[in-house]
């Protein structure tokens, strides 16, 4: 291709909501164009790098054995309504109604209409396995659509979604797709950890989350120093903190005058806040009410909110204000266990066996000493701590440690949740109807263009992978009215494409040199082939925009050394 017959309108102008690299670049470099709010074309340049990232998505999971389809990016609602997803899934499903009243919505994602396309179509054990996956649009009304593609609304995805006979099978295909997403993340040249991750919305007995590691992520990411732990700080875990135990004493009654916090507590009674409990209150938001809860961590921990929304089984968890929490008889900043009987409570597991604490005595200006947990009955207990920097790694005994990631992959075992809620059976060996065992994988097709600049840019602009690259080879014509530079211009392109390079020729007459080798280095081609004074010498440069070294090359041996450079 040839610059002077393709579209790309480079521009030094940075849009103004534009704070990620990736975005800005993307943008500048004429890769996306916004049509609205978090909706964008891709313009040639950005197609082309979606579409080879599609392809090496496409062909792992040909390899590995799935189908593809398609499905339609418009859904009856009735499907959702027939899951329990039509009331779930909240504002950010997108719903309309046709001419004929009928009730329509953009797909968000397809656990439904895969049930639907398989239902009464597979009904025996013997036709099981089988795993469909599509690579195409989806919708999600997001409240805040920001970062460019990296937090769109429209947005391209691989979805596929197996059916089993067996949990056995389901666990079988789950590591088979990790397997799978582990050779595309590492074929797209990226650097990527594999975490465990919590369900959400999706729903299932277990997941894993794919993240492109970026100082720019959204997700806080807990990895261990010295094995390969790692997870989503959503579903992290830890070696329990343990101290030395008390001795056990009897409950005493204290005033603490205007200590509400765990700080100003421990101070007062010159404790050590590992001893104490703390306590988070909550509104629980489910489908039609709003309840206030009680969490308890201990004194030197913090309450991780998706882990205290999935224990009390809400849709998410609100901030409850110091008037509400009053109008429901509890006293702010003094809230203890003891007594607290007609409210749903929960305490972290690692207080479990705790028998000497302090909390709130549910009197303004008071606590208790010696709360003791193991002498008290009907106690409900979950995981709800955030784990924190320096924790201990409960798989090795390392340090676990923050990182940011961009989450670019997600699957997950589904089991029956789907199936059994539609209906949808097959018969095993023994002619009984059983529900479909089904497993759920996900790829952010068009969010991996986004990630790959995230992970690879310097403050000149993208620096693409080789996998991904919309051409591999930038040939720079110094002056392309000079006859001699665009004759061996002209020739290099011609013997690159022959090699097998995707090439690009930037033959512009009346742009002048610094401005191409602006866009070069905007653009972000892995090599350029800069063609100018030294033609005279019978050498040209060749410039590696990941490091922009430079070196001199004779003109015959510039096809043998980009060869050499791309392998």
């Amino acid at each position: 291709m040839k610059f002077s017959k393709m579209f790309i309108p480079t521009t030094k102008e940075t849009p103004n909501d534009a704070t990620l690299p990736s975005h800005q670049y993307l943008v500048r470099g004429g890769f996306i164009a916004q049509t609205g709010a978090g909706i964008y074309d891709f313009m040639p340049l950005g197609k082309i790098v979606l579409e080879k990232i599609r392809a090496i998505v496409k062909e792992e999971m040909d390899e590995a054995g799935a189908n593809e389809v398609q499905f339609g990016f418009v859904t009856p609602l009735t499907l959702w309504q027939e899951s329990g997803r039509a009331t779930t899934m909240g504002a950010e499903m997108l719903r309309f109604k046709d001419r004929k009243n009928g009730e329509f919505v953009l797909s968000p994602t397809n656990e439904e209409a895969v049930v639907n396309m398989v239902k009464n179509r597979i009904t025996s054990y013997k036709d099981l396995p089988l795993h469909l996956y599509q690579i195409n649009t989806k919708f999600r009304d997001e409240a805040r659509p920001r970062f460019g593609l990296m937090r769109g609304r429209e947005f391209l995805m691989k979805d596929g979604y197996s059916f089993h006979s067996s949990e056995e099978d389901l666990v079988r295909e789950f590591n088979l797709m990790e397997a799978t997403y582990k050779k595309i993340y590492t074929k797209l040249g990226l650097d990527f950890r594999v975490v465990a991750a919590d369900s959400g919305a999706i729903g299932g007995s277990g997941s894993k989350e794919f993240h492109v590691i970026a100082d720019s992520g959204e997700d806080t990411l807990v990895v261990c120093d010295s094995c390969d732990y790692g997870a989503n700080i959503e579903a992290a875990t830890r070696k329990p903190k343990k101290s030395e135990k008390l001795e056990t004493i009897a409950i005493e009654k204290i005033e603490t005058p205007n200590c509400k916090t765990i700080e100003e507590v421990s101070t007062f009674l010159n404790a050590d806040s590992y001893y104490s409990m703390k306590a988070v209150i909550k509104k629980a938001v489910y489908e039609n009410r709003k309840d206030i809860v009680v969490f308890f961590v201990r004194g030197v921990d913090e309450l991780e909110e998706t882990k205290a929304c999935n224990a009390v089984g809400a849709l998410e968890l609100e901030d409850a204000t110091e008037e509400e929490i009053i109008n429901v008889g509890l006293v702010p900043g003094y809230c203890g266990i003891v007594g607290l009987k007609d409210y749903t409570v929960v305490i972290d597991n690692e207080l479990k066996e705790d028998n000497n604490l302090v909390c709130g005595a549910n009197e303004e200006n008071y606590h208790l000493k010696g709360v003791n947990l193991t002498s008290m009955e009907d106690l409900n207990f979950a995981d709800l701590v955030a784990v924190q920097e320096g924790d201990i790694c409960a798989c090795c005994g390392g340090k676990l440690s923050y990182t940011k990631g961009i989450e670019a992959g997600h699957i997950f075992q589904l089991g029956t949740k789907y199936s059994s809620a539609m209906n949808a059976n097959f018969l095993d060996e023994n002619g009984k109807a059983k529900p479909f065992i089904m497993g759920c994988y996900g790829i952010g097709v068009s969010r991996l263009v986004a990630a790959v600049i995230e992970q690879n840019h310097d403050d000149k602009g993208c620096i693409w992978t080789k996998a991904t690259a919309p051409f591999m080879v930038d040939i720079i014509v110094s002056n392309s009215k000079k006859e001699e530079e665009s004759k061996v211009g002209e020739e290099l392109y011609s013997k690159l494409k022959q090699a097998g390079l995707s090439t690009i020729l930037d033959d512009r007459i009346n742009a002048r040199f610094g401005f191409k080798m602006s866009d070069f280095e905007l653009l972000g081609f892995p090599y350029a082939v800069v063609i100018g004074k030294k033609l005279e010498d019978g050498l040209v440069e060749i410039v590696d925009r990941k490091t922009l070294e430079k070196i001199d090359v004779k003109v015959d041996e510039v096809i043998s050394k980009i060869l050499e450079l791309v392998k």
